[in-house]
């Protein structure tokens, strides 16, 4: 039986310290930097679904709350821009049960994305007005045929902010493609927009931390170490701030939303690995 080499047993460290996750690693034998750039493009998609469950509650609240099937607040034409037009809006007064129900087949959303299942609102706090208290949870919901998992449960903090913790979240991919898990805490502060129902004029500051498992089972953190900008007329993705990516092996990788320094509203960002650099497209 031939011997293992000293310098193998290093490489093969050095390969398994690459593996990152907060969303999710896809399964390859071996990790190298440019093909651990899905951990970035997977942690982006979980920090998009958070997202849109605050907008929606911002755009599908209902204008009176004592009222099934009450309109929403912020008008037919923004819950289009939303979230599309196959997706089926209901409230329910008695139990202040808001749902957006994609259906049971794909469908595609402005964002780019195919959704189908169901996102329920369930509100918690003294008015619905904004975020005053809310459990949003997914039922039977995929995003480009992955289903996701969580529970968030919304803490208003006035003057239009908010904080989100995210429990039992997961993501199941498709084609036995592994699951991955995390947990997570931010904070959205309003810096613009306060005032009006519509998600176009909104702009927060977005801090928080991760923590979970990916699909390998490599333990991670992620950091929010410049807040993440999240403007209302760019709803599909954030333009600036950086996530620094940490796992149980020793590695980091940074993602940030804004190499050129713009703010543009593009799906353009970077993963640094060390001293490697590289521009991805987000999905």
């Amino acid at each position: 039986m031939p011997l293992i080499s000293a310098r193998s047993l290093v490489l093969a460290s050095l390969a398994s310290g690459l593996l990152f996750a907060s969303g999710c690693k896809r399964q390859t034998d071996v990790v190298t930097p440019d093909q651990d750039v899905t951990t970035a493009e997977d942690n982006s998609t979980t920090e998009s679904e958070t997202a849109l469950s605050g907008d929606i509650m911002t755009a599908a609240a209902p204008q009176d709350e004592t009222q099934n099937s009450s309109p929403a607040v912020a008008g037919a034409a923004e819950l289009a821009r939303v979230y599309g037009t196959c997706g089926t809006r209901t409230y329910v007064a008695a139990t202040r049960t808001l749902t957006i129900d994609f259906g049971a087949t794909n469908c595609l959303c402005p964002d780019g994305r195919y959704r189908r299942g169901q996102i329920v609102v369930r509100f918690t706090g003294a008015n619905l007005a904004r975020h005053s208290g809310a459990v949003v949870t997914r039922e039977g919901y995929f995003v480009n045929d992955n289903q996701h998992t969580a529970t968030r449960t919304f803490t208003d903090l006035g003057n239009g902010s908010f904080s989100v913790a995210v429990a039992n979240g997961s993501i199941i991919y498709a084609n036995n493609g592994g699951t991955c898990t995390w947990t997570a805490q931010r904070t959205y502060t309003r810096t613009a927009g306060y005032g009006t129902p519509q998600v176009a004029d909104d702009v927060y500051s977005v801090t928080g931390q991760a923590a979970g498992t990916n699909r390998r089972g490599v333990s991670y953190t992620a950091t929010i170490t410049k807040p993440l900008v999240k403007r209302g007329d760019c709803y599909k993705y954030y333009v600036a701030g950086t996530v620094t990516l940490a796992n149980d092996k020793g590695s980091t990788l940074v993602l940030d939303y804004d190499p050129s320094g713009t703010q543009a509203c593009d799906n353009s960002a970077s993963v640094t690995v060390g001293a490697w650099t590289k521009m991805i497209t987000l999905r």
